[in-house]
């Protein structure tokens, strides 16, 4: 009996997928140009990026794609390109990573544990050479996360607080206020 499953993976993406929107949603629309470096995505393309990332592993899961060595990998990077230039705004964005998302997270919850359980071979010369589709579908959240945390560097960057500091700031706040009433 496997204690975290397809239910578990998709609470936990949906999570994540959360806290990205509401940091989409809390950088104003006018910085959404803004890039740390000239050789970073901007805040709009690391969205898009992130909108749109859950589409290989969908597709690779739900073919059930059983060698990656199978995979025409610059026609699928090709593909990923498109589809994130296609995300311009940042209502186009948000709406993506809404939709996106929920999609994602409903496919993951539909996964048996018997298919999660399943090998992949990677591609050759690939440390290990086989991965269960469980590992790799963990893959898409520390991917989102990795890529926010990005986002929460830039927030600070161009002045915004992002919100899990304010909501720990907010909490602080009341267990500070909470405990001088209590030794009154």
């Amino acid at each position: 009996m496997n204690y975290y499953g397809g239910k578990e993976l998709a609470a936990a993406f949906r999570t994540v997928r959360k806290n990205t929107i509401q940091v989409a949603q809390d950088i104003p629309e006018d910085k959404y140009d803004f890039k740390p470096s000239p050789e970073s995505r901007t805040v709009a393309q690391t969205l898009a990026h992130i909108a749109t990332g859950t589409n290989f592993a969908q597709y690779l899961h739900g073919e059930r794609v059983d060698n990656l060595a199978k995979l025409n990998f610059p026609e699928m990077m090709q593909k990923a390109a498109a589809d994130e230039a296609k995300l311009r705004t940042k209502s186009e964005i948000l709406a993506a990573l809404q939709a996106n998302g929920e999609k994602f997270a409903a496919f993951l919850e539909s996964l048996p544990e018997s298919v999660l359980q399943e090998s992949v071979a990677m591609p050759p010369g690939a440390e290990p050479a086989t991965k269960t589709r469980f590992e790799m579908l963990l893959s898409p959240k520390e991917h989102e996360m990795h890529h926010r945390a990005q986002l929460m560097t830039i927030q600070r960057i161009v002045g915004v607080v992002p919100h899990l500091t304010r909501q720990r700031q907010e909490m602080m706040a009341r267990a500070t206020a909470g405990n001088g009433q209590q030794h009154r």
